[in-house]
């Protein structure tokens, strides 16, 4: 029972239109998204503390996938059992569903229309400057000493220069973190963690949830029992898919997003460098300034950034289908791709939460998920050095250096329109600290008149 300072249990609805406010209100990447959770769930309504609330957070931390899209599920969970897991992470994806396929469609059906792809191209050089401020956000949380600067800078290098494929950075820093836990070196003890997020600490004992543990009857049994249903749910259409459709645009899409869904440490600048390395590369699914465009569409909608990923596969069943109408074939393929994106997101929360206190615990596992982190800084950084040959650059050429492949610039197919927005966005967020909505907003605006002034 709460206490009289704590506030009364909402009902199930009353929860639903809460977890309706936040999702419309998810704008600015996991960041944004955590502090506006934080804000109504901790300081407006009181559900839980600060203890438990940061205690959550590093729990998802944990898990591969988005990160606020699963302390959602995991907080609705705590609340209302597997039931209002499935309305809290439910809703807040869906406003990011509608909209990025809503754009999707204009996308593809307008993108070459002039004014259409002059306010994607002043959002280019936004992207370029939110990717590379993440650059610098994770780096300061994740690189605290020598040896993980020295992780970063060889996934750099690995990915940059060697092609490397991000699982096996994934998997080699992982190894690391727990090697050097297990040995005792000084580097990979636990440490840090993420600070005060309000401007007043809230104590677990005055709000809702209290500072009780101790799972409810029954709670353990059901959030395994969900977890497997969400496994079937994900794995079974992959399956069929591969068996009845091999070779087909949706089984490549099932399978390789299915990998992603997997490997998902470090949030979502980490995973498109991986997507820009295969879906680019490797399946031509779509060109790299429409990635870019993907992810602009991903930082002006509510929702996780991850949703870029529906627009990657929308565009690649689109093109790859080979149906008469591409327009349905892509929606099915976006839709899939959310489909397999998040469904293992549920199957982790209610899989993992029941036994939440004994993973935060295992200081071998946090080491390496710190390493991970770390190498996620280069892998990031890789990504937007990736941005920017392609933003600012018209053309790119492929150098070998003996076990070197490297993709420089043609210098004299520089986009001088393209750098000179590329400047003003990293002015705007670095030096005068605009909040992102106006940086997008203010380069889109720019590309605009650029373009109506002939130079663009």
């Amino acid at each position: 029972m709460p206490s009289p300072l704590n506030p009364s249990r909402p009902t199930l609805p009353q929860a639903a239109r809460v977890w309706a406010r936040i999702a419309a209100l998810s704008f600015g990447g996991p960041a944004g998204q955590i502090a506006v959770m934080h804000r109504i769930l901790v300081e407006e309504k009181r559900w839980l503390g600060d203890g438990r609330f940061l205690h959550a957070l590093n729990f998802c931390m944990l898990l591969p996938g988005p990160e606020a899209q699963q302390l959602a599920t995991y907080i609705g969970w705590l609340m209302h059992g597997v039931r209002g897991a499935l309305v809290a992470g439910g809703l807040f994806i869906l406003p990011g569903v509608l909209a990025i396929m809503g754009l999707s469609w204009v996308y593809a059906a307008y993108g070459q229309v002039a004014v259409v792809a002059a306010l994607f191209f002043g959002l280019k050089a936004a992207v370029l400057a939110i990717v590379l401020q993440a650059v610098v956000r994770v780096g300061k949380r994740a690189l605290r000493n020598g040896a993980m600067r020295a992780i970063a800078a060889a996934s750099f290098l690995a990915i940059f220069a060697l092609g490397a494929p991000f699982p096996l950075i994934v998997a080699l820093a992982a190894l690391i973190g727990w090697a050097g836990a297990k040995a005792g070196v000084a580097a990979f003890q636990p440490g840090g963690g993420h600070g005060a997020m309000g401007k007043s600490h809230i104590d677990d004992a005055d709000t809702l949830l209290g500072t009780e543990v101790a799972l409810p009857p029954g709670a353990r049994r059901s959030a395994f029992r969900a977890g497997l249903v969400a496994l079937v749910l994900w794995l079974v259409p992959v399956a069929a898919l591969v068996l009845l459709a091999p070779g087909s645009v949706f089984a490549d899409i099932a399978t390789y997003f299915s990998k992603l869904a997997v490997l998902t440490f470090g949030g979502a600048y980490a995973v498109l460098a991986w997507v820009a390395q295969e879906a680019v590369g490797t399946y031509g699914w779509l060109k790299p300034g429409e990635m870019l465009d993907g992810l602009g569409m991903a930082e002006t909608t509510p929702g996780p950034l991850i949703m870029v990923l529906q627009f990657v596969g929308f565009m690649g069943s689109m093109r790859g289908a080979g149906w008469e109408s591409p327009m349905l074939a892509g929606t099915l393929g976006g839709l899939l791709t959310t489909w397999v994106t998040f469904a293992p997101c549920f199957a982790w929360i209610f899989l993992g939460a029941p036994y939440m206190e004994g993973l935060r615990q295992n200081r071998a596992l946090s080491a390496a998920l710190s390493a991970v982190t770390a190498a996620v800084v280069g892998v990031i950084l890789n990504l937007a050095l990736w941005f920017a040959l392609h933003v600012i650059w018209q053309q790119v050429a492929p150098v070998s250096l003996g076990p070197f492949r490297l993709e420089l610039p043609v210098w004299s197919s520089i986009n001088w329109a393209a750098a000179g927005l590329s400047a003003l966005a990293l002015l705007a967020v670095f030096r005068l600290r605009l909040p992102m909505t106006a940086v997008m907003a203010g380069s889109a605006a720019l590309g605009l008149l650029l373009h109506l002034a002939g130079l663009g």
